[in-house]
């Protein structure tokens, strides 16, 4: 239903991605609500101001939903003002924050509290929260989902951070039937301890090395025992950070049997190589790793075929000097929050998708994953977020334009397709020819 009475702006361009397609359009912003998405040349309502985009492209804001800002507790790794500009900078409008790496970890209501109070004048733009589930808080569960998280993170292999310990198969079992109990649902780090620890732990500069000590068997084992569990109770669960793609048939028959599961990658794992990793090159350290260019192009099929539901980043900052060039005991954690739509869409255009394939994958998909029904697409009773892109104009990845705290990145030195002109929080335009506002941003709880 269109209404463009008491209209305040329209943003008008030759190619506004819809739910329906691309088009030229003049979408009409209320309120910082989106009231209607009108033909190109229509009339401006009485007193609306209009913003003419030409023919850069107006995205729905992208929505991710796994970024560590490390806030309070580590913020000399992240923050959520550096964080939350990143995302801005690189058309993000709404994240969803781990539970770990910040001290405290988001484990009960009132660590979730303190959380809160210090991204709440910080946040550029729109922040939620996921809680973690660990072994002996189970009873934490059920009053976090109540406080809004938008569901629990678990790690069933050691997570790099001792206050944030992984679930064996029993604590899985446990906090999946709490989370199933209420309906929540549960995002899982799934690589098998076991294969870990029987993998070659050589340590040292070559990639290959590390690469061998996280093998792909470590994913797919993992990802069996949490789909066989999410059979059992009928759980909703959601595979985190996805690089196996010998996983993926596993994925695609249960979700044939009727089980309930989701599946994210990461723009790394999509546009960067095993193959081309330098030796001593730890920006590039993550886990699961980057795998081969074969590895990725199963990947990208199974995006294509929607195996794979989504993209985000899983950005995982740390000091410059926990990157060491020794694989084993380096930092493992990809930065991309400012650069990922502009990755993506560079390897996607190259395999023959276009950008509302991007904006399903980073946007839409996102949003549904979490239940945020006012994020997520141009359409009316939708929030006016946006990116506006200029999707043929390239630019060379300089690690001291990006915005998060520590200018670490792996993409130093790329050639990057689409460059983010602006990016809008209902209907007020947050960054704009690389000037900040002050933080707008809003915490949002899930809603019941």
């Amino acid at each position: 239903m269109s209404d463009v009475s008491g209209a305040e702006l329209v943003l008008r361009s030759t190619r506004v991605i819809t739910p329906e397609g691309t088009r030229a359009a003049s979408v009409v912003v209320t309120g910082g609500t989106i009231t209607a998405v009108l033909p190109y040349d229509a009339r401006v309502p009485p007193g609306a101001r209009l913003e003419d985009l030409g023919d850069d492209v107006l995205l729905p804001g992208l929505v991710d939903t796994h970024v560590h800002v490390n806030d309070p507790g580590r913020t000399e790794w992240e923050g959520f003002w550096t964080a939350t500009r990143a995302a801005a900078a690189g058309g993000i409008t709404t994240l969803v924050d781990m539970p770990l790496n910040s001290l405290p970890p988001t484990t009960t209501v009132d660590h979730l509290r303190t959380k809160k109070a210090v991204a709440e004048e910080k946040a550029h733009i729109d922040v939620g929260f996921w809680g973690g589930a660990l072994p002996g808080n189970v009873k934490d569960l059920r009053p976090l989902h109540e406080a809004g998280v938008f569901g629990f993170k678990a790690f069933l292999s050691p997570s790099g951070v001792d206050e944030f310990p992984h679930l064996d198969q029993d604590g899985l079992t446990r906090s999946l039937a709490e989370i199933a109990s209420f309906g929540g649902l549960l995002i899982v780090h799934a690589e098998d301890p076991h294969h870990l620890d029987a993998a070659p732990q050589r340590g040292g500069p070559r990639y290959a090395d590390f690469l061998a000590s996280r093998p792909r068997d470590a994913e797919d084992t993992a990802i069996a025992h949490l789909l066989a569990q999410a059979k059992r109770l009928d759980a909703r669960v959601h595979v985190l950070h996805l690089s196996s793609s010998d996983a993926l048939p596993l994925i695609a028959a249960a979700r044939a049997e009727g089980v309930r599961v989701t599946v994210e990658t990461c723009p790394h794992y999509l546009t960067l190589t095993a193959e081309e990793v330098p030796d001593g090159a730890s920006e590039f350290k993550c886990c699961p790793p980057i795998r081969e260019a074969a590895n990725q192009d199963l990947l990208w099929q199974a995006l294509a075929d929607g195996t794979i539901d989504c993209v985000v980043t899983d950005h995982s900052p740390s000091t410059a000097d926990l990157k060491t060039d020794d694989f084993a005991t380096a930092w493992g954690g990809i930065s991309g929050l400012q650069l990922s739509l502009s990755a993506v869409w560079t390897q996607a255009r190259r395999r023959g998708h276009g950008l509302e394939d991007v904006a399903r994958w980073m946007s839409s998909r996102t949003a549904g994953l979490v239940g945020l029904d006012r994020k997520g697409a141009i359409e009316a009773g939708r929030d006016a977020d946006f990116a506006v892109l200029a999707p043929d104009e390239t630019f060379t990845v300089d690690p001291a334009a990006l915005q998060h705290r520590n200018r670490v990145t792996a993409y130093a030195g790329k050639t990057l397709y689409g460059v983010v002109k602006s990016t809008w929080l209902r209907g007020e335009r947050i960054v704009g020819d690389g000037e900040f506002t002050a933080p707008r941003g809003r915490l949002l709880t899930r809603t019941p």
